[in-house]
């Protein structure tokens, strides 16, 4: 059973910083790109970061020189550091990856998930 499992969200004031880790458990070969999605209610989910094994990374404009994206592949673990947040980045944060899995059959890959945790920047 392949978990993606995310952690580090809360209340924040504005300015201030989280960072959120999201872990990769299962019969895991191997990560390919993971990244980190938001999703306000009643919104579209939208993209934040992604980062591919290399660790080229990618973001969405609204986080440019604010947020950062990296990740430990020997861990399959991805991280979103997350600074001068803005009331504006309330979202639920969900973590993606694709993965490479090992069975008795061979390889297969497919996108998980995680569960999602709840980021708030108020005063």
């Amino acid at each position: 059973q392949v978990q993606l499992v995310e952690s580090g969200g809360g209340l924040v004031q504005p300015g201030g910083s989280l960072r959120l880790s999201c872990a990769a458990s299962g019969r895991i070969a191997r990560s390919n790109n993971m990244g980190w999605y938001r999703q306000a209610p009643g919104k579209e989910r939208e993209m934040v970061a992604s980062i591919s094994r290399g660790g080229n990374a990618d973001y969405t404009d609204s986080v440019k020189g604010r947020f950062t994206i990296s990740r430990d592949n020997a861990q399959n673990t991805v991280y979103l550091q997350m600074n001068s947040l803005k009331p504006e980045d309330t979202r639920v944060y969900y973590c993606n990856a694709d993965l490479i899995l090992s069975s008795g059959s061979g390889y297969s890959i497919r996108t998980y998930w995680g569960q999602g945790t709840q980021v708030t920047v108020s005063s």
